[in-house]
């Protein structure tokens, strides 16, 4: 095939959502096939000792991957986790057979650049029923379950979201590493830039990371988000790279469809950065595990955020 299209296939796929936008993938091209690695090298070392968020992260690109393969009229076929010698190939992504992608296809596609974290107050607007099923239908089509907060829940996850910020500020090194991924500095490709950050949520009923906690502006308000915001919690069966892999997937095709029904979308994690908390998010006697918090609602665009060159991130065989 084409090798141009599997470069704007790896291009799509760098647009995918991050831990604080690191960004920890990188690609290469082997004949038809594009093989994803994890970049150990920007994992998070406060936040995400296990790796599990890197992984998510890395997931949500090998799903972008497929979706932007698709819509260029591919069927994307996947392995993942294909050689137990090199643990940092997650994925090897391949086209499989050639077929004209029909219209939900198309709309996950056209959604890959549309689709901005947003961490600005949502509008007081009800999100429709039918459109959380379309989100749930999302996350069951990767393996995972989408469980949208009734008021109790709701009241539970907002005040476990507080717990596990004061938690993380109180870790050793949090303030270092948020400084790292918030400060400014002339070209750079990655991380939280100022304008993605957002106001600060006054009346703290968002279970959100302040970003702006490190370079406080002047300029920067404290604002009213929504009084009753829809936050839904995405959990595997089992919890490990594998799990964590389709999570990241799950995650990334919730958004897009999302994105694609005009809802604004903001991944939360604080809460399943604190294990005690994310144990009582979770169900392990079932063992299911929480994963990632999503936040949906309807607000005005959010900024995109910097993505490095291709020619940092793509190795061509």
């Amino acid at each position: 095939m084409d090798a141009r299209v599997l470069v704007r296939c790896v291009a799509a796929a760098t647009l995918a959502p991050s831990l604080h936008n690191s960004q920890p993938w990188h690609f290469r091209i082997e004949g038809d096939a594009v093989e994803v690695y994890a970049d150990s090298l920007r994992r998070l070392e406060v936040l995400d000792p296990t790796g599990r968020e890197l992984m998510i992260s890395v997931g949500a690109a090998v799903f972008t991957l497929r979706a932007a393969l698709r819509g260029e009229g591919y069927l994307p076929g996947v392995e993942t986790f294909p050689d137990a010698g090199t643990p940092d190939l997650v994925a090897r992504v391949f086209p499989r057979d050639s077929a004209k992608p029909g219209a939900a296809a198309r709309e996950l596609a056209a959604a890959i650049p549309r689709r901005h974290t947003n961490r600005r107050p949502f509008s007081a607007a009800v999100v429709p029923a039918a459109a959380l099923d379309r989100l749930r239908e999302a996350a069951a089509h990767e393996g995972a379950t989408l469980t949208v907060a009734g008021p109790a829940s709701r009241t539970v996850i907002v005040s476990l979201g507080r717990t596990a910020a004061e938690r993380l500020r109180r870790r050793g090194g949090y303030y270092a590493e948020l400084n790292r991924w918030t400060r400014a500095v002339p070209g750079r490709r990655d991380g939280i830039p100022a304008a993605a950050i957002g106001p600060w949520d006054s009346l703290e009923r968002i279970p959100m990371r302040d970003f702006g906690v490190i370079d406080a502006q002047p300029s920067r308000r404290g604002e009213r988000f929504e009084a009753y915001p829809t936050i839904a919690v995405l959990s595997t069966e089992g919890d490990g790279p594998p799990e964590w892999l389709r999570a990241g997937q799950a995650m990334q095709r919730v958004l897009l469809v999302a994105t694609g029904l005009h809802l604004a979308t903001t991944p939360v994690s604080q809460p399943v950065e604190i294990a005690s908390i994310r144990e009582v998010l979770s169900d392990p006697r079932a063992g299911r595990w929480a994963q990632m918090l999503i936040r949906l609602g309807y607000g005005a665009p959010a900024p995109a955020t910097p993505r490095r060159p291709l020619s940092e991130v793509l190795a061509d065989g």
